[in-house]
């Protein structure tokens, strides 16, 4: 069986398909949209990295406790090609995968899967409500703050940080730019926007 290179339509549907939540939704497409302005900003394909952005989270809804699990299974049921299947499981490394991030893209979607959601509730608690203003400041005033964003696993974010060469400030500024590509359809422009 062959493998076919998936688009951001199959990816999308197919996310779709697993998941209903708009939370999530909303999550898959934070992680793409930071995929897509990292790619960019270090002239990798933009199109690999945000389908594989948006891909990652495909089985956390319907399968929780097998998570990546199943999201293997499922991608590979669509043939999906290999590469594209190891980052999407990279992503889970020492939590729900035994994949170990090595590329560019899985370093980086190791790194700012957890950080989008820091980043998305710091957002939601601004008078703005929006990331268009935000800088990294606002992020790391509540990094310490293990009640705020208490599902956020900082570790993570400070391993992939290090693995990526990157201070923190960095990690969070480029996060947030990436989140700003896709404000409006995250929810996160700001009050009327």
């Amino acid at each position: 069986m062959s493998t076919t290179t998936p688009t951001r339509d199959n990816a999308l549907d197919l996310f779709k398909k697993y998941n209903k939540s708009e939370s999530l939704l909303k999550h898959a497409l934070s992680v793409e949209g930071v995929m897509r302005y990292m790619a960019k900003k270090s002239g990798e394909d933009e199109e690999k990295w945000g389908i594989i952005g948006l891909i990652h989270d495909l089985d956390y809804e319907m399968y929780p406790d097998q998570h990546c699990t199943m999201t293997k299974k499922i991608l590979k049921e669509n043939n999906w090609p290999e590469d594209y299947i190891r980052a999407v499981l990279s992503h889970g490394w020492g939590l729900a995968s035994d994949i170990e991030p090595v590329s560019l893209l899985e370093k980086t979607i190791f790194a700012i899967d957890e950080l989008t959601g820091l980043v998305a509730t710091s957002a939601l608690v601004r008078p703005s409500k929006s990331v268009m203003d935000m800088e990294a400041r606002s992020v790391k005033k509540k990094w310490n703050d293990k009640k705020f964003a208490a599902g956020v696993n900082r570790s993570v974010i400070e391993k992939g940080a290090e693995m990526l060469g990157v201070n923190l400030d960095e990690l969070i500024t480029d996060c947030i730019m990436g989140m700003r590509t896709v404000a409006a359809e995250i929810g996160l422009k700001g009050v009327g926007g």
